[in-house]
């Protein structure tokens, strides 16, 4: 059998990191996980997200790299980290940045995978960013991802790497589809910028996330608090798995 080529996925855990996952899979790479913990308030989802979907997937643990930094949480100025600062209610129609966004995140981001990339010889990363439905994240461009991957060709020994961003002209209810078709555990997923128990249901990545759903006419498979007082998250879970057996059963037959 041919060896597969090496890739390095950025994985933060969310439904656009999930979804790149699943499309290196599908282009038949062997993935090494890198997942950054630095202060934001849903650390602890993010991670159990990123064991979950990596253990899903069953990419062993000495291809996980979980990175530690509190560089972000000493600079303060984001709602995502600073204590001090409430996370915003959502407006998808705002033009403005919003607090939540953690300046140049994804550089450095990008500057661990391509560490590890050169550590591991490999050439290829994947990275879930996202510019057609976002919040107004710069780094989230694609005309960053291609100025940073002339940076990585320039600065290490490989002068043929590249920075694969597969979603990054995709609407949140085009990534979802493909999630949806690519057969990834969005139940494991975690968006929300506010929670660690139930997701907020209000912020901008909740935000996005539901009207998604509701976009292709499916139900999200997570629970929310924002709906636990008038609707219960028990009947929505019964729900969707009742859809996933009626999948299954139907792909059988």
């Amino acid at each position: 059998m041919e060896e597969k080529q090496k890739c390095v996925v950025l994985l933060s855990g969310g439904m656009d990191s999930l979804t790149t996952l699943a499309v290196a899979l599908e282009q038949n790479f062997d993935p090494y996980l890198i997942h950054l913990n630095y202060g934001q308030k849903t650390e602890e989802a993010e991670l159990r997200a990123f064991n979950k979907i990596a253990t899903f997937y069953g990419i062993k643990e000495d291809k996980r790299i979980v990175c530690h930094t509190n560089f972000f949480a000493l600079l303060k100025g984001s709602s995502l980290i600073d204590r001090e600062m409430e996370i915003p209610k959502g407006n998808l129609d705002s033009g403005v940045i919003p607090s939540t966004y953690v300046p140049f995140r994804n550089g450095l981001l990008l500057s661990l995978a391509v560490s590890y990339a050169e550590k591991i010889m490999c050439k290829t990363i994947f990275f879930g960013a996202v510019s057609a439905d976002f919040s107004g994240y710069p780094d989230c461009r694609q005309e960053f991802i291609d100025k940073f991957a002339e940076c990585a060709k320039a600065g290490t020994t490989i002068t043929d790497i590249r920075i694969i961003a597969p979603l990054v002209s995709l609407k949140k209810s085009q990534i979802l589809t493909l999630a949806t078709r690519l057969g990834a555990p969005l139940h494991y997923t975690w968006s929300c910028y506010k929670r660690n128990d139930l997701a907020c249901g209000e912020c901008d990545s909740c935000l996005l996330r539901l009207r998604a759903f509701e976009e292709i006419g499916s139900s999200d498979p997570i629970q929310y608090a924002k709906f636990s007082k008038d609707r219960e998250p028990s009947k929505i879970d019964k729900l969707v798995r009742l859809k996933r057996l009626l999948s299954a059963l139907t792909a059988k037959t």
